[in-house]
Parts: C-alpha cells; structure tokens; sequence
C-alpha cells in the first residue's frame, strides 16, 4: 500500500502530523508492506528567496489578527508539538520560500533519504535558532548532508533554480486535481484522503480501512502462456 503525504515545511501541522501519522504506522501490522512518499507543496507558492520576514508579522498579515493573538497561536502549537515530543520555538522563528527545500526532497527521493531529509527541514525551521530562509543555501547543504546526501549533487541542485521545479509543480498539480487545498493531506492507495494533523487514531483506522478494502490482483492465464520462472523459462519445443 502507498501513503502519500503532501505537506510544506513552513507549516507546523505538517510537522505535528507527521509525527502522528508516523506513530500510527508504527503500531500498524502491516507497516512493512506501505510505501510512504512525500509530495510537494508550497503554502506560500512564487514567494521571492530574498522575501523573509517574521512568523507572527506574516501571520498578522495574512489572517488579519494581532501579533499577540498569533503568539498566542504558537504557544499553542509550541504544546501541541510537545505532546508528539517535538521540539518548537514559539518566538523568533522566520518565513520565507520553500521552493529550494522541495527541489532538495526530490532529490532526496531519487537516494532513498526523502524522509530523513524531511524530518531535518522541519527541525531546522520549528526548532533551531538558526534560520533555514535567511543562511538558506550553506544551511540546506549541511541539513542534506546530514540527511545522507552527496554534498556536490546537493550543490548542484541549489545553483539550478530549474532542478526538480517541474517535480515540485507536478506534486502541487496533482493536489489541486485531488482536491487538497491545505496541508497535511494524506492519501492513501489513491483511494482514501485523509486532511489535517488528525490524532494517531484517526490515521490507524484509515490505515485499517485502506488495508482492509484493497482489491486483489485479480490474474488473467491462459494455458500455454510461455513464462520465467525460479527454475528457468520454458524453452519451446518447435
């Protein structure tokens, strides 16, 4: 079964859901047997690299309330986060593009580390001192690296503002053609959606109820059909 996650790292839901996503994959029977995938997409999409401002002035701005009732809001989240035993800065974290960091999670893709990676993006941005927008490029290569990454494929990517972009567009395309218009969205096996960091709970049902309800290979044969098999393929006799 394939999982796939459409998240970006400047949302803190997508943080905390990953983590209670993750927790209820973990006491999945099956777990061994889903694919997990992340997908693409921006909150903030055609945001300018150089365009960085404060987490609560962004806020103020975009949802029209007050600095002190968006501190309010990441304190909030600042407990919520703790519950899943993540760390969260509730003061002095800054926004800006993610495009970069999504060009970096395809590659990470490509190695098999997108989920590492992923895990390290949001550490950085929810609570690190250190900015992942403004030190952006040297802070994104050591993070990759970390995450397992060649330090020069890293590199590469970053000075091609045209690597992994059409990746990262096909990803937000497919969300808005299954009808995702927030984050985190959890779709399973193209079949179940599943929006918002919801309790462990709600995910281990889905899970449950995806497992449970997947069809069957249903195989057509017909006699005489030549195969490869463990001992070999069939040679004709003509």
């Amino acid at each position: 079964m394939r999982v796939e996650i459409w998240s970006d790292i400047a949302c803190p839901w997508c943080y905390v859901g990953k983590a209670r996503f993750e927790k209820a994959l973990a006491a999945f029977p099956h777990r061994d047997d889903v694919e997990v995938v992340h997908r693409s997409f921006e909150l903030d999409p055609g945001r300018a690299k150089d365009d960085i401002q404060p987490v609560l002035t962004m806020l103020s701005k975009k949802y029209g309330m007050s600095e002190a009732q968006a501190q309010a809001g990441e304190h909030n989240l600042r407990a919520q986060a703790g519950a899943e035993g993540l760390a969260y800065r509730a003061e002095g974290r800054d926004h800006g593009s993610t495009f970069d960091m999504h060009r970096l999670l395809h590659l990470a893709k490509e190695h098999g580390r997108q989920s590492e990676l992923l895990q390290l993006l949001y550490r950085a941005n929810f609570a690190e001192e250190r900015s992942v927008y403004a030190d952006a490029d040297e802070f994104l290569i050591e993070l990759a690296v970390e995450a397992g990454l060649d330090e020069g494929a890293a590199r590469q990517v970053l000075a091609d503002p045209a690597a992994y972009a059409d990746a990262v567009r096909e990803d937000e395309r497919e969300a808005a053609e299954l009808g995702a218009n927030g984050v985190p969205f959890f779709v399973l096996d193209r079949t179940y959606g599943v929006s918002g960091a919801q309790p462990a709970e709600v995910f281990e049902r889905a899970l449950a109820q995806a497992w449970g309800e997947r069809s069957p290979l249903q195989v057509i044969q017909e006699d005489g059909a030549e195969a490869c098999g463990p001992d070999g393929c069939a040679v004709p006799s003509q």
